[in-house]
């Protein structure tokens, strides 16, 4: 009964290659099997987070492989939420030399999720607590033309022609990616650490981890630092939530060897961050 119960989940070890070649190209390849690391990283998390409303990807952050998987189609395109904001933030930086503005956050008032608002806000801070409020100004004037060219500098499927403003911010469900290629355009991000804007969103996601949105990180898994980003979309589960949270967590920070990537049905992200920390930490175990 188990051994049937963890075949319905579909808890795949895929144990995935990626070729290293340019940019964003990320091409399957064979592997020759999964290692003892994945098989017993892929039995924890199927023992310990059996319910079908919880989602993950785990990839192997120096290579791209997929070293344990439970996502239903992980290959088709969904709306990914704030997890496209750092790439929002890209396409501006590179048409505003990398010079981003402060903001005040309002709350309710200005459009944000959290009703009391951020106040004062550069992108660090943006990125970390996720203000929906700085990148509704920041995307104000922002078209699908102007964010193409960085969305295939990071292997994302580009916005439709008719996607802008605050939708490219994820603030939608109109540009839609498929959930493994976001988790491959954050290790890109990573591999980019040095180009202009990429640090002020990699502090961002570490001081996210430490007390923003994906604060919930940290609190479970407290033996090792993360650079976290967390989102909220719309549902697409045949059974209707009014979201799913996602999270994006890479470990550890200053060099990065696993990616996690989870959605958790009906709640925000930020509650999506406790379920990954606590993920971490059992892989950790």
């Amino acid at each position: 009964m188990v051994a049937i119960r963890r075949t319905s989940l579909i808890l795949i070890v895929l144990a995935l290659s990626f070729s290293s070649g340019r940019a964003g190209s990320a091409v399957p390849e064979r592997s020759p099997g999964p290692s003892l690391f994945a098989q017993s990283a892929a039995e924890a998390l199927a023992h310990d987070f059996p319910s079908r409303d919880t989602s993950f990807l785990l990839l192997d952050a120096q290579t791209g492989r997929v070293l344990a998987s439970r996502w239903d189609q992980p290959d088709t395109p969904i709306p990914m939420g704030s997890l496209l904001k750092p790439f929002t933030a890209l396409a501006y930086g590179q048409q505003h030399d990398f010079r981003y503005p402060g903001h005040t956050c309002r709350g309710t008032s200005t459009g944000c999720w959290l009703p009391r608002g951020h106040g004062d806000v550069d992108l660090t801070a943006a990125i970390a607590h996720s203000c929906n409020s700085y990148f509704r100004m920041l995307t104000a004037t922002l078209t699908a033309a102007d964010v193409t060219p960085t969305a295939a500098r990071f292997g994302l499927d580009g916005p439709t022609p008719e996607t802008f403003g605050p939708e490219l911010a994820g603030l939608g469900s109109r540009w839609r990616i498929s959930p493994l290629r976001v988790a491959h355009a954050y290790l890109e991000l990573i591999r980019q650490r040095q180009q202009p804007g990429v640090s002020q969103i990699l502090d961002g996601m570490a001081l996210s981890a430490r007390q923003g949105t994906g604060a919930e990180v940290h609190r479970a898994f407290r033996l090792s630092d993360a650079l976290v980003k967390t989102g909220t979309a719309a549902c697409t589960h045949s059974r209707h939530a009014p979201g799913d949270g996602f999270t994006v967590a890479l470990t550890p920070a200053d060099n990065p060897q696993l990616l996690l990537m989870v959605r958790v049905h009906g709640v925000p992200g930020a509650q999506a961050a406790k379920t990954a920390g606590q993920m971490l930490r059992r892989i950790e175990d």
